[in-house]
């Protein structure tokens, strides 16, 4: 038992780790963090789209960060490293935030959702699914789901695993509302099914001629 609970262990600190930096680094653009444990240190890599967030100036922001993180979970010599996402739209977690965000300020979700979708597709996504479900209506309204989706999108097996996914939960004045988003990148190889030509994929009138424009991600040139 002692191997299985070393696992569970494990699995529970790379979660609270990563809940951690999702909250520290939410101004950076964090999308997901990897962990290796070795015998000599435990090797962090954190995937942001603002690298200069997370470094700080002369690497003040990185040192105190690898400190905290060192106490908080006891990692053994923990060695941080910033990686640079550049491919935005293609990272499901920042999506969703980023939906979640346009929806506390007030904006209506059919439209953000349609463009976003549209982006996601264009940067080269060969599916992507996006579904908000709650107080999506004007408050004191009934909860209702609202689902976009375009291309090949594997719900299960295998095939499912292959699918990138997140699900952040935004807090506008009408009521809790829960955002999920699925993406499936380019070059993403099924072990049932051809390669997708991306070229043959069709997006619906209403997504290609989606106009809504959100505020940009952070580290994002304009």
């Amino acid at each position: 038992m002692a191997i299985e609970r070393r696992f569970i262990q494990d699995s529970m600190v790379v979660y609270k780790v990563f809940k951690y930096l999702e909250t520290k680094l939410d101004r950076a653009g964090f999308a997901y963090v990897n962990i290796q444990r070795t015998p000599i240190l435990t090797r962090i890599d954190v995937y942001v789209t603002d690298p200069g967030r997370v470094i700080g100036r002369k690497g003040k922001s990185i040192n105190e960060l690898t400190s905290e993180l060192s106490k908080k979970f006891g990692l053994e010599n923990p060695q941080l490293n910033v990686v640079e996402i550049k491919d935005f739209y293609l990272q499901p977690r920042i999506i969703a935030q980023r939906v979640c965000k346009l929806l506390e300020i007030g904006k209506k979700a059919r439209p953000i959702l349609h463009f976003t979708l549209k982006k996601i597709l264009d940067s080269g996504a060969i599916g992507a699914e996006i579904v908000a479900s709650g107080k999506i209506v004007a408050k004191g309204g009934r909860s209702k789901s609202l689902r976009v989706a375009a291309g090949f999108i594997p719900k299960s097996g295998e095939s499912g695993r292959l699918v990138r996914s997140a699900h952040v939960t935004a807090y506008p004045k009408s009521g809790a509302i829960g955002v999920l988003v699925r993406i499936v990148p380019e070059g993403t190889i099924f072990p049932d099914k051809k390669p997708i030509d991306k070229s043959k994929l069709e997006l619906p009138a209403v997504v290609r001629h989606a106009v809504e424009e959100p505020p940009h991600f952070p580290g994002e040139k304009v």
